[in-house]
């Protein structure tokens, strides 16, 4: 039997009701290639619309995609909105150096492109900019790669947060805040549990 493998992110997609915008942020902003255009008939559901799905080349065999759906009015429920969990759904592409990442937010800002945030996050650093839908978009250089040491820890927290989550639904105390997660990795550190 062959191994069950994944190898790579082939594309990502998302709806847009703004066809010349987007095509020009993502081919003449951000300077992604586009290859790809299917044109159909509505297929699946008897409701669904014409469309345009198409692909720009994004790297390393990957692509990101669009859905424009032809004569379909933009559903409330997918309007951009100004919180932190509509924006945890981004795409987010790397850079080889620090330097990489300073000389886009210079030549985005000279493109008329806002860069909303300039974040160091534990071994990254990324900017931040909105495309024409409203969805987040991200470049971000890691300043090293991910060692034993990483992976270790990300069990390590993981585990603790499905413990703290579980411990909640079964009617213990509430999961509200991330002193949980560093206090039951503390515990079990003591107690030395086998992690996953």
């Amino acid at each position: 039997m062959t191994a069950m493998a994944l190898h790579g992110v082939h594309h990502t997609a998302r709806p847009t009701w703004k066809l010349k915008e987007t095509v020009e942020f993502y081919r003449d902003k951000l300077g992604l290639k586009l290859v790809h255009a299917i044109s159909a008939r509505g297929w699946g559901p008897i409701q669904h619309p014409d469309f345009l799905h198409f692909f720009f080349e994004s790297g390393r065999g990957s692509t990101i995609a669009f859905f424009y759906y032809i004569g379909h009015a933009q559903p409330e429920y997918l309007r951009a909105v100004d919180c932190f969990d509509y924006d945890a759904i981004h795409t987010a592409w790397s850079v080889e150096t620090e330097a990489e990442l300073v000389g886009w937010k210079d030549a985005l800002k000279m493109k008329g492109v806002e860069v909303v945030m300039d974040v160091q996050h534990e071994l990254i650093r990324s900017i931040y900019m909105r495309d024409p839908n409203g969805y987040l978009v991200e470049i971000t250089f890691q300043n090293r790669p991910f060692t034993p040491l990483d992976h270790a820890d990300a069990a390590r927290t993981i585990t603790a947060a499905i413990a703290m989550e579980e411990r909640e639904r079964s009617g213990g105390e509430k999961f509200a805040g991330i002193e949980a997660v560093w206090n039951e990795k503390a515990n079990r550190l003591d107690t030395e549990v086998e992690w996953v």
